[in-house]
C-alpha cells in the first residue's frame, strides 16, 4: 500500500449526503475534503458491473482532473430475494421516467413492488433480508488505487419509516435494531470510533480505510 501524505482530498461525488457523511468521518483526522461537485467536475459514466469498478471510475476521473488524491464511494442496496438487485444499479432505480433527476421514494416503491412480485409481503420479514454495500476507492492521479469494502446487513421493511439519512435508508432496518437507518441520526448510523467498525456500510468501509491509512 502507498502512504497517504496529502491532507487535502477530493471526494468524487456530486451527492451532498455522501459529502456530509464523509466530512463527519474524516473530521477527527484533520483532513480537508472538497467534492467533485463543488469543483464543477463532470460525472463520469459508471459502466462497471461491480462496486469496485464504479468506485475506481469515479475516483480516477476526479484525481486525474484535479491532480489531487481522490476518495470515492460506490454503494448500493442488495436484496437477497431479488438476486442482489438493485446492486450496482441502485441509483438507476431512482431515475425519474422523464429524466429530470432521481426520486428515492419511487425507488423504494420499486423495491417493494419487486418483493411483492416474488411473493414476499411486508409481514414476511425473515425472508426480506438484504444488505447495503459500500466500497471506498482511494486513487492517486497516476491511477494507483486501493479499495476498502464494508457491508451492513438487515431487513427490508414497508412502509418506509423516518426522514433522516438519504436514499433507501427509510426501508432498511439493520440487524439487531428496531429502527431503520431513516430513523437514526448520523451519529447513530455511523457509530464509528477508533477501534470499532461502526454500524453503516460506509462506516465499516471507512473503519478499514482508517485502520490502514489514517492511524
Amino acid at each position: 500500500m502507498r502512504a497517504l501524505d496529502a491532507k487535502s482530498l477530493i471526494l468524487a461525488t456530486h451527492n451532498a449526503g455522501k459529502l456530509r457523511e464523509m466530512r463527519q468521518l474524516l473530521k477527527p483526522f484533520g483532513f480537508e475534503l472538497t467534492s467533485a461537485g463543488e469543483l464543477g467536475l463532470p460525472e463520469p459514466a459508471e459502466e462497471g458491473t461491480t462496486f469496485e469498478e464504479n468506485a475506481y471510475t469515479k475516483a480516477y476521473a476526479a484525481a486525474s482532473a484535479s491532480s489531487m488524491v481522490a476518495l470515492s464511494d460506490d454503494s448500493g442496496l442488495c436484496v437477497d430475494a431479488l438476486g442482489g438487485a438493485p446492486g450496482v444499479y441502485t441509483a438507476d432505480w431512482a431515475e425519474k421516467e422523464d429524466g429530470t433527476g432521481r426520486d428515492f421514494g419511487l425507488a423504494m416503491q420499486k423495491v417493494e413492488m419487486a418483493l411483492t412480485n416474488v411473493g414476499l409481503t411486508p409481514d414476511q420479514e425473515s425472508a426480506r433480508s438484504g444488505y447495503f454495500c459500500a466500497v471506498l476507492c482511494l486513487c492517486w492521479p497516476d491511477g494507483h488505487a486501493e479499495y476498502f469494502r464494508g457491508e451492513a446487513h438487515g431487513t427490508l421493511i414497508w412502509p418506509p419509516r423516518g426522514d433522516k439519512g438519504f436514499g433507501y435508508d427509510p426501508v432498511f432496518r439493520p440487524l439487531g435494531h428496531e429502527r431503520t437507518f431513516g430513523e437514526m441520526t448520523a451519529q447513530e448510523k455511523h457509530s464509528w470510533s477508533p477501534g470499532s467498525d461502526g454500524l453503516s456500510h460506509r462506516a465499516r468501509a471507512f473503519a478499514k480505510f482508517a485502520r490502514l491509512k489514517l492511524v
